[in-house]
């Protein structure tokens, strides 16, 4: 079929006016409410932090920004709800390592694409997870634990499968070759108490829901994940830091991130990037932070798109050496 110049034309002043409203849409950027969904019940890490966030933004934007949660499927039901909205710059997700780091490894069906569906935004921050037993544990160091582990067996809790905290447990498990069996609970809420009865004999916490129990001793921190030391537990080693070959360069942590639809303008990333900016510098949000043992990341939209598809790489070696999928 042939089109008559008329047709182009119509076509490109289509395009343009498309463009130009795009623009003009960028420029008025923010002119209502904005929402940051969230795939996790409210009272979680991913949900405090996500309010912290909201808060934040509707002071630097001059604009209400507010939080929505969608839990179920194991985060994969709000994210892919995120993925589908209107790329408007007025639907935000907060993304998270489960969400854009391990799901998509561990679920066959997934129903989004974490680098094709989403625009990222900023890296914001990291959460180290540490390695605990209860205070009537035999055992003060991982070495010893594992040890124990690979002559006699243990187990090991989690907030559920194809979370940090499992996969922490399983990366520990598949290099050093131990004989543990994982539990999983539903969520930290759940697992815990249960550490804390001796029902599982360790866990790859995330430290915000440990640090308490350390503190009070009722939980024995052994070691961090992340290859530093955190600046809550500096007497804690690493894995890294022991004397286990296997160990060497041992890294998992729990980090969040915001991101938008694919699709979102350039120029409401960047003003959303610059927003965040001036809120993870704050007073507060470092003071929220430093409670939770959180390192404050930041970062460019194209930083924290380099550091997705980093992690996308390592978990998906993670679990294909542990065999965890979920239908």
């Amino acid at each position: 079929m042939t089109l008559s110049r008329r047709t182009i034309i119509a076509a490109a002043g289509a395009v343009s006016m498309l463009a130009l409203g795009t623009s003009a849409m960028a420029q008025d950027y923010p002119s209502k409410r904005i929402t940051i969904i969230v795939p996790y019940s409210a009272g979680g890490a991913t949900d405090i932090l996500a309010r912290q966030v909201a808060d934040g933004l509707s002071q630097v934007l001059d604009e209400t920004v507010t939080v929505e949660n969608r839990p179920g499927a194991g985060a994969t039901l709000g994210t892919t709800q995120a993925a589908k909205a209107r790329p408007d710059g007025y639907t935000l997700f907060m993304g998270q390592v489960s969400s854009h780091g391990i799901a998509p490894a561990v679920y066959k069906n997934l129903q989004y694409d974490p680098v094709a569906d989403f625009a990222p935004i900023k890296l914001l921050m990291s959460i180290p997870n540490v390695m605990v037993v209860n205070k009537d544990s035999p055992y003060q160091t991982a070495a010893e634990f594992l040890a124990a582990a690979q002559s006699e067996g243990k187990t090991f809790g989690s907030s559920g499968v194809g979370s940090s905290i499992h996969l922490s447990g399983e990366m520990f498990k598949s290099r050093t070759k131990a004989d543990m069996t994982h539990v999983p609970f539903r969520g930290s809420g759940e697992a815990v108490p249960a550490l804390l009865a001796g029902d599982v004999d360790v866990m790859f916490d995330n430290l915000p829901s440990a640090m308490p129990h350390i503190q009070s001793g009722a939980l024995r921190a052994l070691a961090v994940t992340t290859p530093e030391r955190s600046d809550k537990l500096a007497d804690v080693p690493t894995l890294d830091e022991l004397d286990i070959p296997e160990l060497d360069g041992f890294a998992a942590r729990s980090w969040f991130g915001l991101l938008a639809p694919a699709g979102t303008d350039e120029a409401i990333v960047a003003t959303l990037s610059d927003a965040l900016d001036q809120v993870i510098v704050s007073d507060g949000f470092v003071k929220f932070a430093d409670t939770r043992g959180a390192q404050i990341e930041g970062g460019s939209p194209e930083a924290f798109s380099d550091f997705i598809a980093s992690e996308l790489s390592s978990w998906k070696t993670v679990v294909d050496e542990a065999g965890v999928t979920v239908e």
